[in-house]
């Protein structure tokens, strides 16, 4: 059987499968998937504004969760509009060219938010275990350094991932069952040995996962052995509280990228992958301004002072 082979051609184009199909039920949940992009948009750009705008909140630990805000708020777009048209317009195609910008950009902003939720457990660390140090050590130049790192990180762990998966050749079938461009749906359509680039892969995925794991997981030992040994009870309520605001993003956002990226392809399924991947697409993005902002009195008093400045304004 002779497969006709197609790569780096302008002409050629991928099929996405869309991640719902026309029942009521699919109905149902891509409506969800919308509202939830659509709240996870508000959410981020107000927690951007608000930390813009309060001098209250011009500290480092809201400086890094504004960096985080505003890769959200890129993030999701990377994919979900594309999978919104597809659904609503059926334009579900997309070109070679299209997909590698695609794939870009998804696992630029990812990894550089990977590296970014290291950078705020060091953040936390340093105030809660060298508080004395903290203005040093987290300067304003510092911190412009530290988020630059992790913007450079991001792009360079991206262009190597992007390059390696391009350069396959692609034959057969060109529908990639996935709502967007991901490395290990693109990977099943290739027709030549992939298993080197996979290790390549799991090295990457160790360098850019785990490693900031291990680093985060370090760094709430520390802080809760420092905790522990507070005096203040309210001290240690607030200091709980960050933390925990911290934790949760983590688990929900580096959960299903480890199962994605770390687990050999033969645990996964096309179904499975698109259900895991909508929690770091969607909902974690719609989520991390709510945890922030429920469990942080400094946010909640901005946000309170902003609606109450809106009151004002419209009583007068």
């Amino acid at each position: 059987i002779i497969r006709r082979t197609w790569n780096h051609s302008s002409s050629t184009s991928f099929v996405l499968t869309s991640l719902f199909n026309e029942s009521r039920m699919h109905l149902f949940l891509f409506s969800m998937v919308v509202v939830i992009y659509t709240l996870a948009m508000a959410g981020n750009t107000a927690m951007v504004l608000l930390i813009w705008a309060d001098a209250r909140l011009h500290t480092p630990m809201y400086f890094l969760l504004s960096q985080l805000s505003f890769l959200d708020i890129f993030f999701t777009s990377v994919t979900v509009p594309k999978m919104i048209a597809g659904f609503l317009f059926g334009w579900i195609s997309i070109s070679f060219g299209g997909c590698g910008a695609q794939m870009f950009f998804f696992m630029f902003l990812g990894a550089t938010e990977c590296i970014l939720l290291a950078l705020m457990a060091y953040d936390r660390y340093v105030a809660i275990c060298n508080p004395l140090h903290y203005p040093l050590l987290m300067s304003r130049q510092t911190c412009l350094l530290l988020v630059a790192a992790s913007w450079l990180g991001g792009s360079l762990n991206a262009s190597i991932q992007t390059a390696l998966t391009l350069q396959f050749p692609y034959c057969g079938s060109q529908k990639i069952a996935h709502f967007f461009c991901e490395v290990p749906s693109l990977l099943r359509l290739a027709c030549a040995d992939t298993a080197a680039y996979e290790q390549v892969l799991f090295v990457t995925g160790v360098v850019v996962l785990l490693v900031p794991i291990a680093f985060i997981t370090t760094s709430y030992a520390l802080i809760l052995a420092a905790v522990l040994r507070m005096h203040s009870v309210e001290g240690r309520k607030k200091a709980l509280a960050t933390c925990s605001s911290h934790l949760a993003v983590v688990n929900l956002f580096y959960g299903p990228l480890v199962y994605t990226y770390m687990l050999p392809a033969s645990y996964h399924s096309p179904g499975q992958d698109d259900v895991v991947s909508v929690f770091y697409t969607v909902l974690t993005p719609m989520l991390n301004p709510v945890i922030y902002s429920l469990r942080n009195k400094e946010v909640t008093g901005a946000m309170k002072k902003v609606i109450g400045k809106c009151g004002v304004g419209r009583t007068v």
